[in-house]
């Protein structure tokens, strides 16, 4: 018997509401593995996560579209984030964004034909002291150059094969 994507969503997220408790505590814990496995969070995903913690759709939709790292469309393999804080902005986070955008050739809050890589900004890393930060999904990168951006991307690209959609393959 095949299992739809659906059903298997739905096993997923009965394992980690089994996992993380049956209440609304495991709201946050259940979206980031929805968002980590699925690469975004469905409105299919919300109203099964909501019947599962006996709370209101609306509940969750709120904590989803709240949270900067938790997205309703479907993001890239390599999520890509820079700091935009001031701090950051005085180290030239500009020049790194635009080498950023020139080497994916897409522009902030897009994402690549291929679904390989995202661009997003975020508010401070907590590496105020060593911007330019950015994130490229959980692993943090200080002190960045636009130098070193050409060989972060291709450093994603070696990793990329021709099933990385699949699974949770980290940086």
């Amino acid at each position: 018997m095949l299992v739809t994507e659906r059903e298997k969503m739905k096993q997923d997220l009965q394992g980690w509401v089994k996992q993380y408790g049956g209440d609304r505590t495991a709201l946050i814990p259940a979206l980031q593995e929805i968002q980590k496995k699925y690469r975004h969070i469905s409105a299919y995903a919300m109203q099964e996560l909501a019947d599962l913690l006996d709370i209101h759709p609306v509940e969750v939709y709120g904590v989803v579209s709240f949270y900067s790292f938790l997205n309703t469309e479907p993001q890239g393999k390599f999520v890509i984030r820079l700091c935009r804080t001031i701090s950051c902005d005085m180290q030239d986070k500009d020049r790194i964004a635009r080498q950023l955008e020139n080497d994916l050739g897409i522009e902030f809050g897009q994402t690549t034909p291929d679904g390989r890589f995202s661009l997003e900004w975020t508010n401070c890393l907590g590496m105020c002291d060593q911007g330019p930060a950015m994130l490229i999904n959980d692993q943090v990168f200080t002190r960045v150059t636009a130098d070193q951006v050409h060989d972060l991307i291709e450093e994603c690209r070696k990793q990329f094969g021709p099933h990385a959609l699949q699974g949770k393959e980290a940086l």
